[in-house]
């Protein structure tokens, strides 16, 4: 019986903007170790369900199509983004500064 995790996908960190994470994905997880090629020394697996990825509007079809299927899942809740405090260059020479000097 083929296993899965749900999750939403992380912003990428080389982009500011969020257009790859809205969507849910279906990932099967590793079912059969990965072998070495004894003569190239490439990795290789024969588990073809580890190349699907399968990408849904929400949670709750991700979580219909697992169990219509008969896929055991495990849902990954994202983690709330951390708030920064907007700070400017200029904050750096005030005179009421909190942190002290450091150089």
């Amino acid at each position: 019986m083929p296993s899965a995790r749900i999750f939403q996908p992380a912003k990428d960190a080389s982009q500011s903007g969020t257009a790859r994470t809205k969507a849910w994905l279906l990932e099967f997880d590793q079912s059969s170790p990965r072998d070495t090629d004894p003569l190239m020394g490439w990795t290789g697996s024969s588990d073809m369900l580890q190349q699907v990825r399968l990408s849904f509007e929400t949670q709750e079809e991700a979580v219909a199509y697992a169990t219509r299927n008969g896929i055991t899942y495990r849902v990954e809740q994202p983690q709330k983004p951390a708030i920064r405090k907007g700070l400017s260059y200029s904050d750096n020479f005030k005179f009421n500064r909190t942190a002290p000097w450091t150089h």
